[in-house]
């Protein structure tokens, strides 16, 4: 299994649409590095569901369960998206501040590449991203 960070702005897709939804496709990603990440993902990886903007914060857990496929969104075919289910939400939602300063995260993609949509998590750090977080891995 591997772990992941999906950004979303939560203005436009949040914590409280996905736990309506609790599975939905991933869908308007058109960074193709973020895209093959999503190429990349397997069934029962996991990924931590981060509100960007002004909020900045890990705040959920999601589980892939449908590996990528078109997304109907890009008219040109060119990207695509994947399922994801609810897991569960962090008991403390751990913040990039929270995660800047601490020195286990310094080589995080999150750090290195701010931008990117989606990215990898080594297990190290989603182990304590976890703890940090009040939940189990």
């Amino acid at each position: 299994m591997a772990y992941w960070l999906i950004k979303t702005e939560p203005g436009s897709w949040s914590w409280d649409d996905q736990i309506k939804k609790d599975v939905e496709g991933w869908d308007g990603v058109r960074n193709h590095q973020a895209a093959k990440n999503l190429r990349t993902m397997k069934i029962g990886d996991k990924a931590f569901f981060y509100h960007s903007v002004n909020e900045k914060r890990i705040v959920g857990i999601v589980e892939v369960v449908r590996e990528f496929y078109p997304d109907p969104t890009d008219a040109k075919g060119k990207f695509v998206q994947v399922d994801f289910k609810t897991v569960k939400p962090l008991k403390l939602p751990v913040t990039l501040a929270d995660i800047k300063a601490d020195p286990r995260f310094a080589e995080l993609s999150l750090l290195k590449q701010s931008r990117l949509s989606v990215m990898p998590i080594d297990d190290a750090s989603w182990a304590a991203i976890c703890e940090m977080g009040g939940v189990a891995p």
